[in-house]
């Protein structure tokens, strides 16, 4: 087993697919890419944003992959979700609530806000293109949203489409045997959250998210295959979830 790495900034308190976050002290995380893509664009929209009035985490630095912010105290939205189930309602409509308002913010988009969703020729909000529950930490004074390594300018609804895409899709990472409950906590707290933010939008955007999703080298196999399907039953004008008219 390797020991810790003798040129981290400090202790290793969180590892997520693309990134690693280190404790830096003085209630700042240094979150750092293992790629050596660029934070300075998401450092813009989280400053913008957090301008705005939108809960953001308080950011100090960027350079290059690194981006030091603030550190967050509380338990992420899908942890809450998994130690208590019965909550999935009133989260599922805390994280839809956070779409709406995301929506509703009005930022300057000139150059801090170069980025379009593919295919959309008249973007009309700020969209994080992963706001889901993993991706939201629950503190003392309220939810606060994270990693907004993927913002752009897109069409309203993109945000909704994309959490549910991802929701549906996404590998659940729980034993085999609670998986059955697992799915159905899942499908209630979808249901909530589209009832609350209104439904998905039309297919065709959906379509471009679920081809969107299959672009990212993040997404896992059984994932891909899911999303597949999903296109497949798009193609045929299958249905693609609660509230869709299609």
């Amino acid at each position: 087993m390797a020991g810790p790495d003798p040129d981290a900034p400090g202790p290793l308190i969180g590892r997520g697919r693309a990134a690693d976050v280190y404790d830096v002290g003085g209630g700042r995380v240094l979150r750092r890419y293992r790629t050596d893509q660029p934070c300075e664009f998401e450092f813009a929209v989280m400053r913008a944003l957090r301008a705005a009035g939108y809960p953001v985490p308080e950011v100090f630095e960027v350079s290059g992959p690194d981006l030091v912010m603030e550190r967050l105290e509380g338990r992420t939205m899908l942890d809450v979700l998994g130690s208590a189930p019965w909550r999935a309602g009133s989260l599922a409509r805390q994280l839809a609530d956070l779409h709406v308002r995301l929506g509703e913010v009005r930022v300057e988009r000139g150059r801090s806000w170069p980025r379009r969703f593919a295919g959309a020729d008249e973007p009309l909000c700020v969209a994080h293109l992963d706001l889901h529950p993993d991706n939201v930490m629950v503190t003392d004074a309220g939810p606060v949203v994270f990693d907004w390594s993927n913002a752009t300018l897109a069409p309203a609804g993109t945000d909704v489409a994309m959490t549910w895409v991802l929701m549906s899709t996404s590998e659940v990472d729980v034993p085999r045997w609670i998986r059955p409950v697992a799915g159905f906590v899942r499908a209630r707290f979808l249901a909530e959250f589209l009832a609350a933010a209104g439904g998905l939008p039309d297919r065709a955007l959906v379509h471009r998210i679920v081809e969107h999703r299959l672009t990212d080298p993040n997404v896992l196999p059984a994932e891909a295959t899911r999303l597949r399907e999903l296109s497949a039953r798009m193609a045929a004008n299958g249905p693609i979830g609660a509230d869709s008219s299609g």
